[in-house]
């Protein structure tokens, strides 16, 4: 439960308003607790103000102990704050609250302010003081109002404050944990169609209807995920289901041949035939599995790319070479332009293959008295292998599949011509393993250019 993300919601929601409901009361209990204090004040001021005038008029009325019957007059009929103490030549007349000598010199030295006497009442006192002289007499009249009334008030307000904090938490955490129930369930729908999809119903995508924002972005996110899936689950399926189908026909051919060899006895020169057609379907069967495997490995990233120090040319060069045989046999003209040095940083094997495969096809494609030419050029921080033929060119419905594995526009005629449909995607492949790229150009009938281009400097 702990581990529960609605359930961490919920503690974050109620901890956050808890807080903000903490310092809210505080924030309100201070705004009363001034603001009670300012209008007490204020108060005091205004009959401190008033006092004397009122001291002096019931003093002119007043009989015997004067001071006295004024000050009774005036704190129980005229004022409103508290008590009135009158001082005369610095003693005290009558006063329900004696002060001390320090505390009637503040008093004298305030005027007209309010100060605090913290002696007086339980919770102190504020007051406030006016002098006036009359007679020849030196009065100060002492306007103060304990603090109990207003300690009282806010000891309410506080008492307010904390009966309704429990109830108000208890409300959040109900609050927060519906809002986190309500926007946590469509992860739960989202969970549920996510544990139906297998294998088999890959092209399912997750339904979250009107869902938050993030929580859409995040379905969008994995129904991406979902249908990269199922594009790798498809070239899957096809890259096996064509690698059955090419191996099906060397196996077979393999299989019949032998069969046939020993259905009957047969002279020598008979059994020889058979071998080297086995021989020969044998090595087609054995280039087919060497070019998976290849393809395989690099599609699983297990393919780690050598640094060897070359010379691009004189690898063209050697490519050429190698292939004149099988020119001669197909009476194709191989011309190689490589002289000029080509220094090159990069994975010499792979990069041999490369060449090999696009002259292979170049060979293969091009008609009897044809002629297939291969060059490197230096154009800026690139070099360009470029393998041109004068064939019959590529379909334009081709054109699009060319890089494809297993792709033929004529399979019957590629199979004949001993091809698997790997090379290209091979030759794809190497050329961005060495951040480059391969590109062609074809003109139906007049032939085919691919280009290959590969960083100059390139590390493996």
């Amino acid at each position: 439960m702990f581990s529960s993300l609605r359930f961490r919601i919920t503690v974050w929601y109620t901890v956050f308003f808890s807080l903000l409901f903490a310092a809210f009361a505080i924030f309100l209990y201070q705004v009363l607790a001034r603001e009670a204090l300012r209008r007490l004040d204020e108060t005091l001021r205004s009959e401190s103000a008033t006092a004397p005038r009122l001291f002096l008029e019931e003093l002119d009325e007043a009989k015997g102990d004067a001071a006295e019957a004024a000050r009774v007059v005036i704190a129980e009929d005229r004022l409103a704050a508290g008590d009135l103490a009158i001082f005369q030549d610095r003693a005290l007349v009558a006063s329900s609250a004696p002060l001390s000598a320090e505390e009637r010199n503040t008093l004298l030295a305030t005027s007209s302010g309010v100060v605090a006497l913290p002696r007086l009442g339980r919770y102190g006192a504020r007051a406030a003081a006016s002098a006036i002289e009359r007679n020849g007499r030196r009065y100060l009249l002492v306007v103060a109002a304990p603090l109990d009334t207003m300690a009282a008030d806010l000891a309410a307000v506080r008492t307010v404050l904390w009966l309704t904090l429990p109830p108000l938490i208890a409300l959040a955490a109900l609050g927060g944990w519906w809002v986190a129930t309500r926007n946590v369930a469509p992860l739960g729908w989202m969970a549920a169609q996510a544990s139906a999809i297998s294998c088999s119903n890959l092209e399912q995508r997750l339904e979250i209807g009107r869902a938050a924002r993030e929580l859409t972005v995040l379905a969008a996110a994995f129904n991406e995920l979902l249908a990269r899936i199922d594009q790798s689950f498809d070239a899957m399926r096809r890259f096996v289901a064509d690698a059955s189908h090419e191996m099906r026909t060397p196996v077979a051919v393999v299989r019949g041949e032998a069969e046939v060899a020993l259905s009957r006895d047969r002279t020598p020169a008979e059994y020889q035939a058979s071998l080297g057609l086995i021989l020969d379907e044998s090595r087609r069967l054995s280039k087919l599995v060497d070019d998976l495997l290849q393809l395989a490995r690099a599609d699983a990233g297990h393919v780690r790319l050598r640094d060897d120090e070359f010379y691009l040319n004189d690898l063209v060069a050697e490519c050429c070479r190698s292939l004149q045989s099988l020119a001669a046999a197909r009476q194709i003209d191989v011309q190689c332009q490589a002289a000029t040095d080509a220094p090159f940083h990069g994975d010499q094997e792979l990069l041999r293959r490369l060449v090999v495969n696009l002259l292979d096809n170049a060979i293969r494609y091009s008609e009897p008295g044809g002629r297939v030419e291969a060059a490197v050029y230096g154009a800026g921080a690139d070099l360009r292998i470029v393998i041109a033929d004068d064939g019959p060119g590529i379909p334009p419905d081709a054109a699009p599949h060319v890089f494809d594995r297993f792709y033929r526009a004529d399979k019957a005629r590629e199979r004949e011509r001993g091809g698997s449909g790997l090379g290209l995607a091979i030759v794809k492949w190497i050329a961005e393993s060495h951040d480059g790229a391969v590109t062609f150009a074809t003109h139906p009938g007049e032939g085919t250019t691919f280009t290959v281009s590969l960083p100059r400097l390139t590390a493996g």
